[in-house]
């Protein structure tokens, strides 16, 4: 601690000796009292604009922006997830009368609205039904009290264009709640989405009869029946690099490749001879038209350990046409935390996940709803899994439950709903970008022996006209793949060395500086207390004892100092 006799001292010795610069100008033009003003003026006005620089620092380091750093790897990588479904669900025999009930229903439907007289062999003529076994309800699934409901009858309805002037007719089905007010209409103003919709309505209300829980594994079709050929890398697939399960809409569907953990999938090569090549079967027999208007085969192509959801993210193979699909991949690392919002592995997110596989952002959307909708409409939606003791959504016992679904769904699709503030996405994900190429497969002069090939060794059978077969080839366009990384901004380092600058530019000094500053105000303060100390001590002084004549020169100083 540094002893002064005045403030004047203490703050002359500052100015002379300190490492900032522009100080010693307050003190070395005592006698013009005009520049030193001006250079205090300039030294406050550098303070100032230090500081508002500093506040600009702080404020952009609080908001943590991030910044994108785009790297290009090459390194051999696994190959993706690969799902393909054959566009033709299962009749199960317990509600096969159901069915062929609404397939009537949308004849006379389509005959009203548009005077069709659609024959009953377009819908159920080559129908096949699968019989599950071991269900021990299955004879009272078959003689439930199920019907289906007339109350969803599909409309038309005029609709006049106040921009054109024009008149539109809307067609649709009309939906009330509980008590049969607050009624609204689902209209489309294509004729064919609503009908699709309206069917998909009614369709889901008939599947709802079925346990949650079906086991066809003793029943499922073998994959010779869907799947020709397989090759990857040249080499034949196995039994053991595919999975099995049934969606509702899509069908028999396949995921090869769902795990990857075998090294039999690992890409070491880019081009279409080392991808993954398939010869399906998409024949229309078993389709149902008004389930899905397409034909063909749906693939998707994701990672592993995900639940692919076609309905989003797949595309669809067109009959008699060999497709080749190359992809490209991405990579996205998030950094979350205050920089973002984003999940490493679902286990921090408040919606409990419904899918058993690994975490993505649809399948928590998909989860959220479910569980919104058990809780405001008292049942599931059929095509998402449901939560422990809930149901599946039926008229017959919930009658407005369409009236809720439609409502929620609206709400979420224009985020009204919470499911994507409590869903963020994964910190880490894989995105494929995909272009395809088309031709015509098998050739007019090759397809004669190409179905001989495929009769003889698979059990094919069709006329060499029917467009029954696809072919497509997947595989890496590149091995290289781009990832995108965030990075902050503004990091404690970089905040630091802007700060650094800024006092630099305005004062040329140092961190050294800072210390003097603060060595400044030390003194300050004990200098300050020091001179409390001898005010009060001099005041108890004098007014204990009356003090004795002292020398002039010893009571100029007691008195300087007192007054002082």
């Amino acid at each position: 601690i540094e002893f002064y006799d005045s403030f004047k001292d203490m703050f002359e010795f500052f100015c002379k000796n300190t490492t900032i610069h522009g100080t010693i100008r307050l003190v070395c033009s005592g006698s013009n009292r005009m520049k030193t003003a001006f250079w205090t003026l300039l030294l406050l006005a550098s303070f100032g604009m230090l500081y508002w620089q500093f506040a600009l620092m702080f404020s952009q380091y609080w908001a943590y922006p991030v910044v994108l750093t785009m790297s290009m790897h090459s390194e051999p990588k696994m190959f993706p997830a690969i799902t393909i479904c054959n566009l033709d669900p299962y009749r199960f025999e317990v509600v096969s009368e159901h069915l062929e009930q609404l397939d009537r229903m949308a004849e006379e439907s389509i005959a009203l609205l548009y005077g069709i007289n659609t024959s009953a062999s377009l819908f159920h003529l080559h129908e096949r039904n699968l019989q599950v076994q071991d269900l021990p309800n299955a004879g009272n699934l078959s003689r439930s009290s199920f019907k289906l409901s007339q109350n969803f009858s599909l409309i038309r309805m005029p609709d006049h264009d106040n921009r054109t002037g024009r008149k539109h007719s809307k067609v649709g089905f009309r939906l009330c709640n509980a008590t049969g007010g607050n009624c609204f209409y689902k209209t489309y103003s294509s004729g064919m989405d609503a009908i699709l919709e309206w069917y998909r309505f009614h369709y889901m209300n008939i599947m709802s009869q079925l346990p949650v829980i079906i086991n066809i594994s003793d029943h499922e079709e073998q994959i010779e029946d869907m799947v020709y050929s397989c090759q990857y890398d040249g080499e034949p697939c196995r039994p053991s690099d595919y999975i099995h399960f049934h969606h509702p809409v899509f069908g028999s569907c396949y995921t090869f490749n769902s795990q990857g953990t075998d090294s039999f999938w690992t890409a070491t090569k880019p081009g279409v001879p080392y991808g993954l090549s398939l010869i399906l079967r998409a024949e229309q027999k078993d389709h149902i038209p008004l389930l899905t208007t397409v034909a063909g085969v749906k693939v998707m192509i994701h990672n592993h350990n995900q639940t692919p959801f076609l309905e989003h993210e797949g595309f669809d193979i067109r009959p008699g046409i060999a497709t080749t699909i190359g992809i490209q991949q991405d990579e996205v690392n998030r950094l979350g935390g205050n920089y973002g919002k984003c999940t490493t592995n679902g286990d921090d997110v408040n919606v409990k996940l419904l899918y058993n596989n690994s975490y993505t952002l649809q399948a928590c959307l998909h989860s959220c709803f479910q569980h919104i909708m058990v809780q405001k409409c008292g049942c599931g939606y059929y095509y998402y899994p449901l939560p422990p003791g809930a149901e599946y959504c039926d008229y017959n016992k919930q009658p407005a439950w369409g009236h809720c679904f439609y409502q929620l769904y609206s709400r979420l699709r224009n985020h009204h709903l919470n499911c994507f503030d409590q869903c963020p996405k994964p910190c880490r994900e894989s995105l494929y970008k995909v272009s395809a190429g088309t031709a015509k497969w098998p050739s007019a002069k090759s397809q004669d022996w190409v179905r001989q090939a495929l009769r003889h060794q698979n059990g094919y059978n069709s006329t060499s006209h029917r467009l029954d077969i696809a072919k497509v080839t997947i595989f890496y366009k590149q091995l290289n793949y781009q990832a995108v990384n965030e990075s902050p901004l503004l990091s404690e380092n970089l905040l630091l060395s802007s700060m650094g600058s800024q006092w630099s530019l305005w004062f040329g000094s140092s961190v050294l500086s800072v210390v003097e500053m603060f060595e400044l105000l030390i003194d300050t303060l004990v200098l300050c207390l020091l001179f409390c100390y001898q005010r009060l001590r001099a005041k108890t002084l004098k007014v204990a004892h009356t003090p004795p004549i002292p020398t002039v020169s010893l009571a100029l100083e007691n008195y300087r100092v007192v007054e002082e």
